[in-house]
C-alpha cells in the first residue's frame, strides 16, 4: 500500500510540474506585463531617423509643448506667432523668427507660438513637421542657440530660462566647428553633418 501511494503521489508531482511549465510558455507569449494584468508593448525597431536622438522630450501639440516647459522654466500667456507678431510685445521684444517661416517647406515647421517667461522675455516654441529640413535651414542661416526636442523647437527668450532649462532633456544644436564644446558635455550626431546635439549650453 505505502508502494502503491508513493508511486501515485509522484505521478500527480509530475502532471503539476508538466501544467506549471507549460502556463510559464503562455505568459512569456502574451508579452511582459506592467504590473496591472496588461501586457505591455516593446519599444524595439524604433522608427528614428539615423543620427537622430531616442531620448529627447517630445509633445504632440502647443499645449502639450507649454506645459513642457512650465514643468521645468516659465511659459505663461501662450499666443500664435502671428498674433505674438501683431502684439505691442514685438516692438520691445521681438520673437525668434516669423509666420513666413512657418509656410516655407525648407523650414520644416508645422506650428509656431510664443509666450512669455516669468522675467517677461519672449519663448518662441516651435513644432516640427520634418526635423532634418528644420536643422539644414538653421546651419545654413548660421542660427545659434536653439533647444532642440524629438519633434519640436524652442528659443528660450532669457540666459536664466536657459539655466532652467539644463536638466530638461532638451539639447543644443551646435554646428559650430570654430566654437568648439568643452570637454566633458555629450555630443550626438544631429541629422545634418557638421552638426552635433550636445547637452551643452551656450547661453
Amino acid at each position: 500500500m505505502r508502494l502503491r501511494r508513493a508511486i501515485t503521489i509522484g505521478a500527480l508531482l509530475l502532471m503539476s510540474a508538466s501544467m506549471t511549465a507549460c502556463g510559464g510558455d503562455d505568459d512569456k507569449s502574451s508579452g511582459s506585463s506592467d504590473g496591472d494584468g496588461k501586457a505591455g508593448t516593446s519599444t524595439g525597431g524604433s522608427s528614428s531617423p539615423a543620427g537622430a536622438s531616442t531620448d529627447l522630450p517630445e509633445a504632440s501639440d502647443m499645449a502639450s509643448l507649454a506645459y513642457f516647459l512650465n514643468e521645468h522654466a516659465s511659459c505663461l500667456d501662450l499666443k500664435t506667432g502671428a498674433e505674438y507678431d501683431d502684439s505691442n510685445y514685438t516692438d520691445t521684444d521681438p520673437a525668434w523668427g516669423d509666420e513666413n517661416m512657418t509656410q516655407d517647406p525648407a523650414w520644416g515647421i508645422k506650428e509656431r507660438a510664443v509666450c512669455m517667461d516669468k522675467y517677461n522675455d519672449a519663448n518662441t516654441l516651435l513644432l516640427l513637421s520634418d526635423m532634418k529640413k528644420f536643422q539644414t535651414s538653421i546651419k545654413e542661416r548660421n542660427y545659434s542657440s536653439i533647444l532642440i526636442g524629438k519633434d519640436f523647437a524652442v528659443d528660450p527668450g532669457d540666459a536664466q530660462t536657459i539655466q532652467e532649462l539644463k536638466t530638461s532633456g532638451l539639447k543644443t544644436l551646435h554646428c559650430y566647428a570654430e566654437h568648439p564644446i568643452p570637454s566633458g558635455y555629450k555630443q550626438e550626431p544631429a541629422l545634418v553633418a557638421g552638426c552635433v546635439l550636445t547637452d551643452y549650453y551656450d547661453d
